[in-house]
């Protein structure tokens, strides 16, 4: 079993990857970088609740950004972070 600090940066990272909003997010950002107001529109929520959901998965590394120019670009940080999301789509399709 993983000690205590271990589980407890599990579980942080899985309440920031648990939330509606926080999902549809990673997912519209999952195979290509997009700026906030790409983002914005797919997601359909508004500019100020996408750009804080956005600090938050930047906080917990599960976005990185790219500036240019004013605009930043947000994309997934890492493969590890399609795993999970894959991972969990996969379990939540397979469930009875």
């Amino acid at each position: 079993m993983p000690d205590e600090k271990t589980l407890d940066k599990m579980e942080a990272l899985l309440n920031v990857a648990s939330d509606y909003t926080r999902l549809k997010i990673l997912h519209s950002i999952m195979n290509e970088e997009k700026s906030v107001s790409q983002i914005v529109d797919e997601v359909g929520a508004s500019q100020s609740l996408v750009s804080h959901q956005l600090k938050v998965l930047k906080k917990a590394n599960l976005v990185s950004t790219r500036k240019e120019g004013h605009k930043v670009f947000y994309i997934l940080a890492d493969d590890h972070v399609v795993s999970l999301l894959n991972i969990v789509r996969e379990h939540v399709l397979e469930e009875k």
